[in-house]
């Protein structure tokens, strides 16, 4: 049975505050695209650097990525590729945890982002603080956190697991008969939880994007569209997720597109997917899933704040002055490895 613990000093309104507060990129011509373009291209060449960047960052940058010999990806696979790729220099475009995820696995590399500022709400509503003393009262308990957190929290953790692999290791735990502590996402957790019959104690995070999907405007969009097959990420809401074709990460989300005989979805989970999407299945129609209620000015604009803030300016920024790079404490980052790197080997071992 799913018992979401409640952590009343976390304060979610004030993440969300936060986010509103973020100040997208300034819009660029044409012209200075294409300047921005060839001169990244110069700076990663001459650098030794690789650009990798999330499904959800803007399709400017998912291209360069492409173009240069980088990688487009999920967070896991991101992990993956910074790690066995030879370059002595990773440009992670994404939010902070993703650049301190590959430090942790690179200590040897210079890790570099467009910002440092770019947040997740999921590590922010998981202090490591304060989830680290939950777990010391609960020391029977395996700790297992989702990859959005910081390097202070992995380091606390006896696993770390992405949304592709998380049922698989949560129900390998529990077929052992493990109690589980599960941070920082409340609606991936409980999903999880049902699928693996686990016994977990889940803390009350969520991400801001996808807890704000419209379960009634979504079975409005459902009539209209009978046709369509429904794709949700599961760090959505459990009443999104009961109406689901296919539930899973941003790679097997984009797999179900490529896939299915469906000729049109509706996608709950962040706008930025959709690049890859289009890529994979080019003739086939994409529509977002409601996250406003009727009447609203927007209907559908899923798109992380944090996410948007990586840009083709700032990347260039951060190559040409070699700022905003990740740097994590020794001890904090050999903690933090050792769930990380159990996380690849489990996930290598289902291959």
């Amino acid at each position: 049975m799913t018992a979401v613990i409640e952590i009343p000093s976390i304060d979610h309104a004030a993440i969300r505050l936060q986010a509103e507060k973020v100040v997208p990129p300034a819009p660029i011509s044409a012209d200075e695209r294409e300047t921005l373009l060839s001169r990244i291209k110069q700076l990663l060449k001459a650098q030794d650097a690789v650009l990798v960047a999330h499904y959800y960052t803007d399709s400017d940058l998912q291209i360069l990525a492409e173009e240069t010999g980088g990688f487009v990806s999920d967070s896991l696979d991101m992990a993956r590729f910074g790690h066995e790729h030879p370059a002595k220099t990773l440009i992670v475009a994404g939010v902070r945890f993703m650049g301190e995820t590959a430090k942790i696995l690179n200590p040897e590399k210079r890790v570099l982002m467009p910002t440092l500022e770019a947040e997740c709400s999921l590590d922010l509503s998981c202090p490591a603080d304060e989830f680290t003393r939950f777990c010391d009262e609960h020391p029977d308990h395996t700790v297992v956190v989702y990859a959005n957190t910081s390097a202070e929290v992995k380091a606390r953790a006896d696993w770390v697991v992405t949304s592709s692999i998380a049922s698989k290791v949560i129900k390998h735990l529990a077929e052992k008969g493990e109690q589980i502590i599960w941070g920082p996402d409340r609606y991936l957790g409980s999903y999880v939880e049902h699928l693996a019959g686990a016994d977990m104690l889940i803390w009350p995070g969520s991400c801001i994007v996808h807890e704000q999907f419209k379960a009634k405007e979504l079975e409005v969009m459902r009539s209209l569209h009978p046709d369509a097959m429904v794709l949700v990420h599961p760090e959505s809401p459990a009443e999104i997720i009961a109406q689901a074709d296919a539930v899973g990460s941003t790679t097997q989300l984009i797999n179900a597109v490529k896939n299915s005989d469906a000729e049109k979805f509706i996608v709950a989970t962040d706008n930025g997917i959709f690049y890859k999407m289009q890529q994979a299945a080019p003739h086939k129609t994409l529509m977002e899933a409601p996250n406003a209620g009727i009447g609203a000015t927007c209907q559908s604009c899923a798109h992380c704040p944090w996410m948007a803030m990586n840009s083709l300016q700032n990347l260039a920024s951060t190559l040409e002055s070699g700022t905003n790079e990740i740097h994590i404490n020794p001890n904090i980052r050999e903690k933090a490895l050792i769930p990380v790197q159990r996380m690849l080997d489990f996930a290598a071992g289902l291959n």
